[in-house]
């Protein structure tokens, strides 16, 4: 075969160091926007970014050319150092070390997409740690959760 094709979705998750609420109605948009930009950069499509007070999901292409560590590792790295800019209030911002990834069907693209968008609405029943920790399970993750938070 002379020509490799690959399209793989991937929802990708991760918080704030020791879920900190950092990220206000004021900031979030523009962060979204921003991380979303990080990703296409990389050829990353991002079909949509999204997340709520403490925490980021990002539902994207994955680009046959980028590992996903390597993704993450700029993803984070630009937005800390991003928003640090927008104001004092930033400048202890960070995010927690480690992410989550876990691999959509095509078919359930829309379902993902949705879950993103509603995230206040959905914060309103349960905590990151416990949507994170039913990803984990969902998904049939081996954890020891001594190791999982910061």
């Amino acid at each position: 075969m002379p020509q490799s094709l690959v399209r793989n979705y991937v929802h990708i998750t991760f918080s704030t160091k020791f879920r900190q609420k950092l990220i206000t109605k004021e900031i979030e948009k523009e962060m979204f926007s921003y991380i979303g930009g990080i990703c296409k950069n990389k050829e990353c499509n991002p079909i949509v970014v999204g997340g709520y007070l403490n925490h980021v999901h990002i539902l994207c292409i994955l680009s046959q050319k980028v590992a996903l560590m390597n993704l993450l590792k700029d993803v984070k790295s630009f937005s800390s150092g991003w928003i640090k800019t927008k104001d004092p209030r930033f400048n202890n911002f960070y995010w927690q070390n480690g992410y989550g990834a876990f691999s959509v069907r095509p078919e359930e693209i829309d379902i993902v997409e949705r879950y993103i968008i509603n995230q206040e609405k959905h914060h309103l029943k349960k905590t990151f740690k416990e949507e994170y920790l039913e990803f984990l399970d969902k998904y049939k993750v081996d954890y020891d959760e001594r190791y999982v938070w910061d």
